[in-house]
């Protein structure tokens, strides 16, 4: 099968086209024909190894996983002995961070996975979309206990995870005050959020208001410069370990006082989840924004994109029509 492999770690350009062998799934697995993926930043975080630390995960000196692509929609093709929720030709998607795969014809994961039908009337680009940003956004919204009636801001609210976590907070209850560039402010407001701030023409720090919960979806902030914002006992998070891992420090810092705090969630993810997830998006209460979309033979360049910070909600791979 045609799969796009990186067998080092490094830029873009470590991705290549190969020839692979096709998985077979073991007996609580599914073969997946995979029409869609995504290219996203856990996938180029992965490749480039930029945070050592992500190689206790992927392989200290080179990847064991030499196939990237963490979300997926698809078809199931096959399944094993032992599988009992799926059937081949059931339409799913679903979220695979301990083996990727997505980045290829086919991929095996176990139906005990991060992985569910479709919506019913989702196209396959759609659907390899709603996973990645979404389940980062619902980790940390979760992790700051946001309840119904309280403030929360949303730095960077145009990524793949910002877009999430705007209609995410607004199905839990909260008021939420995004921040974005000049040309998403439309996008911005469709997402459900309750107050703009563009940051091209506004200082997101002097609004006035105090907020329960403040996420830094894009990392580009800090706890210093949003701690004003806080209310008494409110929490920052971000998506990024900040300046020389600065946000570890302060996760262990202010957890010992009973005021403001910064929360470091570790990202995961359940199939319950990714139900919860479809839920929303048949209750018309979530869907990814799409940006680009690349085909499979196109990946390096996807790669470059998403790599420069100008991309808005996901990058699609179509890797079967």
């Amino acid at each position: 099968m045609k799969a796009a492999v990186y067998t080092k770690y490094g830029p873009p350009e470590v991705v290549r086209l190969a020839s692979v062998s096709k998985p077979v799934p073991e007996e609580d697995e599914v073969l997946v024909k995979v029409y869609a993926s995504t290219v996203n930043r856990t996938d180029t975080g992965f490749r480039s190894a930029e945070y050592f630390v992500s190689r206790f995960w992927s392989g200290l000196l080179k990847p064991k996983n030499q196939i990237l692509g963490c979300e997926f929609a698809g078809v199931v093709e096959e399944t094993g002995p032992a599988v009992t929720t799926f059937k081949k030709g059931d339409r799913v998607f679903g979220f695979n961070d301990k083996t990727f795969g997505g980045h290829a014809e086919y991929l095996a994961i176990s139906e005990t996975g991060a992985i569910a039908q479709m919506p019913a009337t989702m196209h396959f680009d759609a659907a390899a979309a709603i996973t990645e940003g979404a389940h980062y956004a619902l980790v940390d919204i979760r992790a700051a206990k946001v309840k119904a009636g309280q403030r929360a801001m949303v730095y960077g609210a145009t990524g793949a995870i910002g877009s999430a976590a705007v209609p995410l907070l607004k199905h839990f209850g909260a008021r939420v005050t995004a921040v974005g560039n000049t040309k998403n402010v439309t996008l911005i407001k469709s997402l459900g959020a309750d107050e703009v701030i563009d940051y091209q023409t506004q200082d997101f720090t002097q609004t006035g208001n105090r907020y329960e919960f403040i996420f830094d979806a894009v990392g580009k902030s800090s706890f210093g410069q949003c701690k004003p914002l806080l209310t008494e006992k409110g929490i920052y998070i971000s998506t990024e370990l900040g300046k020389n891992g600065e946000n570890i420090f302060y996760a262990l810092s202010t957890a010992l006082s009973g005021g403001k705090k910064l929360l470091f969630p570790i990202p995961s993810i359940t199939k319950e989840d990714v139900m919860f997830l479809k839920e929303l998006v048949e209750a018309g209460k979530f869907n990814p924004v799409i940006d680009r979309k690349y085909t499979l033979d196109h990946i390096v360049e996807a790669h470059r994109y998403v790599e420069s910070g100008q991309k808005t909600g996901n990058v699609i791979i179509t890797v079967a029509d």
